[in-house]
């Protein structure tokens, strides 16, 4: 049986997720990773060297390690953070062993590759950008004495903490250089899966990127889109729909096929109308842990994709 190829576009802990279920599925992985992080030790290391952020990267590869002691060992150690007061503490260990490579050679994809074998990683992480980029977005309510009005928010951790209404965002520079790994990978891909995570900071930027956004519409591939659990942080009070209708707004040429919500935030008669306005299938099924928290359940993930990808 072949394996389908399948890209991953996302960041954070939602990408991680997304990956700890498709890793079951197929060696034949990629993650496309946003490359806007501002903040905590991604955004110290950026700053000091002038380098992408590390730290979503850094995620993704952690989740690509062996479902195995020495794979979780390497995960956990990867993903520890210095403690105390001094110069190192809140950095990741994962994010100073890339930041060195990448010191040592000025390619970012041969440093992550390089990280990825270190790790024995079962799939390949890839920056959407070979350019570290910045967000702004066009925020409601800030304003208290003009609540009509919008102000513009710059930084993606400034835009994660926003107690405003987010409307959109751009990236700077404007029309940013794509990977090219990243275009190859979706030019050969059998599945791309868009989410879950923080829509507006790791879903939504892959589609202002012109090269990638040309790839994703020319690709042969079936898109799969995995919704949030619940809304929270930038898409507060956020209806499963409006996610939907985020993504065409940000990229009107999209279309899905398949878009799978939790049963626990499909709960909006406008989504089914939402999806089959871009053209996809609306597909209802339980995602989420058993105990509670907003997190997706990688072998529930990884079964109801399976059913998707027909496996």
């Amino acid at each position: 049986m072949t394996l389908p190829k399948v890209v991953a576009f996302g960041g954070g802990h939602g990408l991680a997720a997304t990956l700890k279920a498709l890793k079951r599925l197929t060696d034949q992985l990629t993650a496309v990773v946003t490359v806007a992080d501002d903040g905590g030790s991604s955004g110290r290391l950026r700053d000091e060297f002038d380098c992408l952020p590390p730290g979503d990267l850094r995620m993704a590869l952690a989740a690509l390690t062996g479902d195995n002691p020495e794979g979780r060992l390497w995960a956990d150690v990867f993903q520890t953070r210095f403690g105390g007061e001094g110069p190192l503490a809140g950095h990741a260990v994962g994010n100073l062993l890339i930041s060195a490579l990448w010191q040592r050679d000025p390619d970012p994809v041969h440093g992550l590759d390089q990280v990825g074998k270190l790790l024995e990683a079962q799939g390949r992480v890839l920056p959407m950008s070979s350019l570290p980029l910045v967000i702004s977005a066009d925020v409601a309510g800030l304003d208290h004495d003009n609540p009509t009005s919008t102000t513009v928010v710059t930084g993606q951790a400034n835009i994660a903490l926003s107690e405003g209404e987010v409307l959109n965002i751009r990236l700077t520079p404007k029309n940013p250089p794509a990977c090219p790994e990243a275009v190859a990978s979706i030019l050969d891909a059998d599945y791309l899966v868009f989410g879950p995570g923080s829509w507006f900071t790791s879903v939504v930027p892959h589609l202002l990127v012109p090269e990638l956004v040309a790839a994703i519409l020319e690709s042969p591939a079936k898109r799969i889109c995995l919704l949030n659990l619940l809304p929270a942080g930038e898409t507060s009070g956020f209806s499963p729909s409006r996610h939907i209708e985020i993504l065409a707004e940000h990229c009107p040429e999209l279309t899905l096929n398949t878009v799978i919500a939790d049963p626990s935030f499909a709960q909006d008669p406008s989504l089914s109308t939402a999806v089959k306005a871009m053209a996809g299938q609306l597909l209802i099924a339980p995602v989420a842990m058993h105990d509670g928290s907003p997190r997706h359940d990688p072998f529930l993930v990884a079964a109801i994709l399976a059913h998707v990808m027909e496996l």
